[in-house]
């Protein structure tokens, strides 16, 4: 085999695996990995120049912009700071108090020196007394208590004062906790020059140190407000642009980061670990929603338009949030994707996709928990406001309420991580962010509202919004049934409330059954007096004509019904459903009339069926029987309850019998189940009414109006 062939068949072999669907999912699933993991590889990737302290810089780097210089600033308001002295708050309890046992002393030692007798008695006596009145530490040497007692009364005096002196001086001063020693030492020194015997200094020092205590004590709090005062009160100093921050091959430091960061142009150094690691991590998310998909959501994971759609609103949340990154990760529109996915398909999915949104999201914002409690919680009030869409307003008010819960959230993020400071950084950084998610909230609604309307048409997707707008009667379509086909536009409502009440019962789709009854019938605006409902005046051109043309004109509704749905650019899944709402039943009527005409011979029942397809799914096969019901107890004589129900069920088990559900997803409980709807309903349409006797009631228009000309003559 030549090289060429091989190429070839390198080339067809991935075209040919494109055919199937089994295929396609694969090249969808490969398609969507690598842009995800492209994407998220950017973001991890340096944003800027990478640089390490102590290592040369790659490059010459000039500020482009003027920004403040964190380093230089730090640094000048750290010695502003550190030149602010500590702030002690004095005791003045503890000088009183040393004062006191001061005096104490002398009273005590005065009062010895009046009493007679021998001076070491008398100094043992004084030693217990100063034991038991004063807060002094051991007990004072005999002799240096009986050097006192000996004592000049101006020499004791003249001690007195001098102690009183230095103890008060020291006290002026303050003395700090860790200056007790210190200042003892002092004093001491300070006794020892003074002109007394040993034993009355020892007495001095004895006395006089215990009452040396700390009476100046540290104020951490107020010291820290001057501080800080002294901090902000130092200017920021600015990178002017064009300033030069550092040069090629020049060893780079901590101030070079610092300026670096400021100006937004330090990067990360990328590493192998980490693009392996995120290319595991992705395989792992990957799997989860592909098994997820299989369980619980098998006709999206068998679709590959709705698998195609969920990838490109995951693709385009994922680029949005990495634009939107650059001013803010509150900013990031997580809730468009919420409301997409729940207007495009359920809210259970909404749920889970967007919560793998946002582990992406947190990958790319470095897993910032702040970030990621504000997606989460701003994506499941965008899924539970647009869980039961009514208008297109529900939209913007869906907008709103995001935006009001990301400012709460936001708000309690700021007080739970730093408090609340009246500080220019703080306040400014609390408003941007604030600001950005209430931007968020409002961004995602714009967004959904504008891109809704391009993705359903480009998947062929129908959303409440847009079946509820063809509901509205003043739709062309709808007021030209009304206008040309009132009986039609009349049984149409009907059974678009029977479908719509049935569909409730079997967990089918009550919006489409309600909106696709109001349309099944469109095809018969063409030539409505060939319908029952439509012949007002009592003429029946099928009278006139064959029961094979008779036939031939009913059955053509559904064709033109489906051409006129097209042309008006209704939905897919309407226009299925016009195609399918009769099925390939039998035209009955005609049928029989043309038997009864003798030529059953001649006669094949294909030539009396509509061309189908068969009902595909819950809502079609819903609008076939709600169809056939109505118009069967709209001809009863007398549609009494016990008649109706009867006239019910003979229906439902006359197409369930003629094979025209078998491609329709409905149990027999189901059938059960829309055939209890279908006579409650219709027993409240054709309720039994009283009959007013014609002669009564003429007799009491008569009284009326003679009543009224009497009082009119007085």
């Amino acid at each position: 085999m030549s090289i060429l062939q091989r190429l070839k068949m390198l080339i067809a072999s991935p075209l040919h695996l494109a055919r199937y669907k089994g295929g396609q999912r694969v090249f969808l699933l490969i398609g969507t990995f690598s842009i995800i993991y492209v994407f998220l590889t950017l973001s991890i990737m340096p944003m800027g120049v990478a640089v390490e302290v102590g290592m040369p810089s790659p490059e010459t780097i000039d500020a482009d912009q003027e920004v403040v210089d964190p380093y230089t600033t730090n640094e000048l308001r750290q010695e502003a700071a550190s030149a602010v002295p500590e702030v002690y708050d004095r005791d003045p309890s503890v000088a009183q108090e040393g004062r006191d046992v001061l005096l104490d002393f002398f009273s005590l030692i005065r009062e010895a020196r009046g009493k007679e007798g021998e001076a070491g008695e008398i100094a043992i006596e004084l030693r217990g007394k100063i034991r038991e009145e004063l807060p002094l530490e051991g007990d004072f040497p005999r002799d240096s208590l009986v050097g006192l007692l000996e004592m000049e009364q101006e020499t004791l005096a003249e001690l007195q004062n001098r102690l009183e002196n230095v103890f008060d001086e020291y006290m002026e001063e303050g003395i700090k906790e860790d200056e007790v020693e210190t200042v003892r030492r002092q004093i001491n020194q300070e006794i020892s020059l003074l002109p007394f015997g040993p034993e009355v200094r020892q007495s001095a020092e004895k006395l006089i140190n215990p009452l040396i205590r700390p009476n100046m004590f540290y104020n951490e709090e107020a010291t820290e407000a001057q501080r800080e005062a002294a901090r902000q009160a130092v200017e920021p100093v600015k990178i002017l642009e064009r300033s030069l921050i550092v040069q090629e091959g020049e060893i780079v430091t901590e101030r070079h980061i610092a300026q670096l960061e400021a100006l937004g142009k330090l990067g990360t150094r990328a590493h192998i670990g980490g693009y392996i690691g995120l290319f595991v991590l992705l395989v792992l998310i990957f799997a989860v929603v592909l098994l997820y998909l299989y369980f619980f959501n098998r006709e999206i994971y068998d679709n590959i338009t709705y698998l195609s759609l969920l990838s490109l609103i995951l693709v385009l949340t994922l680029v949005m949030g990495l634009a939107a990154r650059y001013f803010s990760g509150y900013l990031i529109p997580v809730a468009t994707s919420a409301i997409l996915i729940t207007v495009l398909f359920e809210s259970r999915l909404a749920v889970f996709i967007n919560v793998i949104i946002v582990l992406f999201l947190g990958i790319v914002m470095e897993g910032e928990f702040n970030y990621i409690v504000v997606a989460l919680l701003g994506s499941f009030v965008a899924i539970y406001s647009v869980s039961t869409l009514q208008h297109r307003s529900d939209l913007t008010k869906a907008g709103v309420y995001v935006a009001g819960m990301n400012m709460v959230a936001i708000i309690s993020i700021f007080l739970l991580m730093e408090g609340f400071h009246l500080e220019y950084d703080y306040l400014r950084e609390f408003s941007i962010g604030v600001l950005a998610g209430v931007g968020s909230g409002l961004l995602s609604a714009v967004l959904a509202i504008g891109l809704l309307p391009y993705l359903e048409n480009t998947f062929g997707l129908t959303s409440a919004i847009t079946l509820l707008e063809l509901a509205d009667p003043g739709r062309p379509l709808l007021r030209r049934l009304l206008m040309e086909a009132p009986g039609t536009y009349h049984h149409s409502i009907v059974v678009g409330n029977l479908a719509e009440a049935a569909a409730e019962a079997v967990d089918a789709d009550p919006l489409m059954c309600r909106v696709a009854a109001f349309y099944h019938d469109t095809g018969k605006i063409r030539r409505p007096y060939f319908f029952v409902e439509n012949q007002l005046t009592g003429h029946n051109p099928h009278k006139r004509i064959s029961p094979n043309l008779s036939s031939l004109i009913i059955r053509s509704h559904v064709k033109d019904g489906a051409e006129m749905a097209r042309k008006e650019k209704l939905p897919q899944p309407i226009i299925e459903i016009i195609q399918q709402h009769h099925g390939n039943s039998l035209v009955s009527f005609f049928y029989l009339q043309a038997l009864n005409d003798g030529k059953a011979a001649e006669l094949s029942d294909e030539e009396f069926r509509y061309e189908g397809p068969l009902p595909q799914s819950k809502e079609a096969a819903i609008i076939l029987l709600a169809d056939a019901v109505e118009a069967a107890v709209r001809s009863l004589s007398r549609p009494v309850s016990g008649r109706i129900e009867g006239m019910v069920r003979r229906i439902i088990k006359e197409k369930l019998n003629d094979g025209q559900l078998d491609e329709a997803p409905l149990t027999l409980k189901d059938l059960d189940k829309i055939g209890d709807t279908f006579v409650y309903i219709l027993s409240g349409i054709f309720h039994q009414r009283i009959e007013y006797p014609e002669k009564e009631l003429r007799a009491d228009l008569e009284r009326g109006k003679n009543k009224k000309d009497e009082s009119n003559d007085k």
